[in-house]
């Protein structure tokens, strides 16, 4: 088996007979058969690259053949976009009357769906803490069908135990999903901690770029094919442009998280030690409540850490925008670098419980050298 840098670059060369080193575009929504014969093969076989794009493609297959060696699934599949991803995934295997059980915290898109679509279609959701996996055990009953996870969770940076979590579920014989966004497969891969499904928002970390919306699951065969089937309903067709952009994407993704890694934890370890800062929140810190935890389960930690202004929320954002560097933006995962301020972008989306503090700013580390990134943070916290 070829390792993690090699997988990225050779896993979808058995897909087509292609001769061209680049992939082609196959910027086609229909493709035609030789005779009736090869139309009847075509519309009989699920998931076939050349028939109809929704259904699938041939940029499509190359680039479920590198997401599931990347996560050591049996097969992938791919949508427009990580909420995409997501919702489809949990009308596939959720009817009314389920139990769900997920984190108290999780990506605010992620957070709706349970509040404005689950709960309408008799859904019902429990949310724990995912810091305790006994809160996941505590909450299980008699018609839970599906735990879901995030870890690191978005945007605190907390942690789930996803392996003692999949322990349990297998034990009730529950389904389990995982959202890897965070993480990325090059630095976390919970199927290999027992996970059922794991769903990427390729828009981030896969993608690379800041160019594309896409979305993957990870998963074996037979729920890839009830996955898909409510996915062909749905629609959520990833086109073949931004496939084509994800496969390019997922080249350098070992390389690029390299680069992250790196950064995010210099980054990080300086802003641990400088006056004005309160608090530094990163899985890669020895501050970071569940660092044993993050060495357990991630290989490297990311490129996202939040930082807190001992001076409060105003200067929080007078940093965020005296930063010469990174783009005031709300995304992450990219090669530029991207900060927020935390609050304002999850404003109203997070319970009363567990508010964002409002000193709070995130910041998303691109592939920009470590000594810029630096001295960009020193000016700006110097004259906010």
């Amino acid at each position: 088996m070829s390792r993690i840098e090699t997988t990225s670059i050779i896993g979808d060369r058995k897909i087509t007979g292609e001769k061209g080193v680049a992939p082609a575009i196959h910027y086609s929504a229909v493709f035609a058969a030789s005779d009736s014969d090869e139309f009847a093969e075509m519309s009989s076989v699920p998931q076939h690259a050349r028939n109809y794009t929704r259904y699938g493609n041939p940029v499509h297959e190359r680039v479920k053949s590198i997401m599931a060696a990347l996560e050591g699934t049996e097969t992938a599949l791919v949508m427009s976009s990580g909420m995409g991803a997501m919702v489809t995934t949990l009308l596939a295997l959720l009817s009314a009357g389920d139990h769900v059980i997920a984190q108290t915290h999780h990506y605010m898109s992620t957070a709706n769906l349970f509040d404005e679509m689950l709960s309408r279609l008799g859904v019902e959701v429990s949310l724990v803490d995912q810091t305790q996996p006994s809160a996941f055990m505590s909450a299980i009953r008699q018609n839970t069908k599906l735990i879901l996870l995030e870890s690191p969770a978005n945007p605190l940076l907390e942690l789930t135990d996803i392996e003692g979590v999949a322990k349990i579920a297998r034990a009730h014989g529950i389904l389990t999903v995982a959202d890897n966004t965070f993480a990325s497969p090059i630095n976390q891969q919970p199927h290999a901690l027992g996970i059922d499904i794991i769903v990427h928002s390729a828009t981030k970390y896969l993608g690379g770029h800041h160019d594309l919306t896409g979305g993957v699951v990870c998963t074996s065969r037979s729920l890839a094919e009830q996955i898909w089937r409510t996915h062909v309903t749905l629609g959520s067709v990833l086109s073949p442009m931004d496939a084509w952009l994800l496969l390019r994407g997922l080249r350098t993704l070992p390389i690029r998280m390299e680069r992250i890694n790196a950064n995010a934890l210099t980054l990080a370890r300086f802003l641990s030690q400088h006056p004005s800062i309160e608090r530094v929140i990163y899985p890669g810190l020895e501050t970071h409540p569940q660092f044993d935890l993050a060495h357990r389960q991630m290989k490297g930690f990311g490129g996202v850490f939040a930082f807190g202004l001992r001076e409060g929320p105003d200067t929080a954002k007078r940093v965020v925008s005296a930063l010469r560097i990174p783009f005031n933006a709300g995304s992450l995962g990219g090669v530029d670098s991207l900060v927020i301020h935390v609050a304002t972008m999850w404003l109203g989306t997070r319970p009363a419980t567990a508010p964002i503090p409002a000193n709070l700013i995130r910041y998303s580390v691109g592939i920009e050298h470590v000594d810029d990134l630096k001295e960009d943070l020193i000016q700006a916290l110097g004259s906010a």
